[in-house]
């Protein structure tokens, strides 16, 4: 029966089977029907354009520019979060002015220096055959945006953190892809920056492959335990078929 479940659900490349002591050694690449990835950090480095996106934010309001870096690690937990933080404290009344006037400047300028992260088109070309969905913590509205002006053929659907699924490590918006696309647990992949994207990907029960190219921090990531760990997005195509 093990030989039969293993063909049926691996592409063997080198298989022995030790009866007397029943040790086996296989080298497996997992079966993936859909490969749910993160956008910012994952896909795309967009960490430029939503940094300038809130300094002209908060000049507008008269509020003082912050450092780069820090807007950096304001970023994925989704629009209302980065700019709570980015307002600071003492200046949440203007919270909500600051959704308003961020919105036309990200709007403006969110694909002036945003892109595909090196190695991301031949890999999403090469699993042309596979489901590929978006999941991520970001407005629907600015992905979409980012995403027609970037390449939005190469996705079958996409889910944003205002799409009412809530938002990662919650694993709702993971649930609903699975049943949008029809997709196993066993089957699907969660590829993403951060421990949201892990841990999400461990609360819906599926495995996840965190990259380590993006805006993540790298020890908290491992810390998590994702069931790969990877360097550059070409390194999907030897994990996976």
């Amino acid at each position: 029966w093990l030989k039969k479940f293993v063909r049926k659900h691996y592409s063997v490349s080198d298989c022995y089977f030790r009866s007397k002591i029943f040790k086996m050694t296989i080298k497996v690449q997992p079966k993936a029907k859909a490969l749910i990835f993160d956008l910012d950090g994952t896909l795309i480095e967009s960490k430029w354009d939503i940094a300038q996106s809130v300094n002209l934010t908060l000049a507008e309001l008269g509020l003082p520019e912050r450092p780069i870096e820090e807007i950096f690690g304001f970023v994925g937990d989704g629009v209302k979060r980065l700019l709570r933080l980015a307002v600071g404290e003492g200046n949440q009344t203007k919270f909500e002015e600051a959704l308003k006037v961020f919105r036309g400047h990200y709007l403006e300028h969110c694909l002036d220096r945003t892109s595909f992260y090196s190695g991301i088109e031949p890999m999403l070309q090469h699993f042309s055959h596979k489901d590929k969905v978006i999941a991520t913590n970001k407005s629907i509205e600015y992905t979409r945006v980012i995403l027609n002006g970037l390449g939005p053929q190469h996705f079958l659907y996409m889910v944003g953190g205002d799409n009412g699924f809530g938002l990662k490590p919650e694993p709702g918006m993971l649930l609903h892809i699975m049943e949008k696309v029809g997709a196993p647990k066993e089957r699907t992949i969660l590829v993403g920056d951060s421990t949201n994207d892990i841990n999400g990907g461990h609360n819906a029960g599926i495995r996840v492959c965190a990259v380590g190219y993006g805006m993540g921090n790298r020890e908290k990531m491992a810390a998590c335990q994702p069931d790969w760990f990877i360097e550059k997005p070409e390194q999907l195509m030897e994990i996976f078929i």
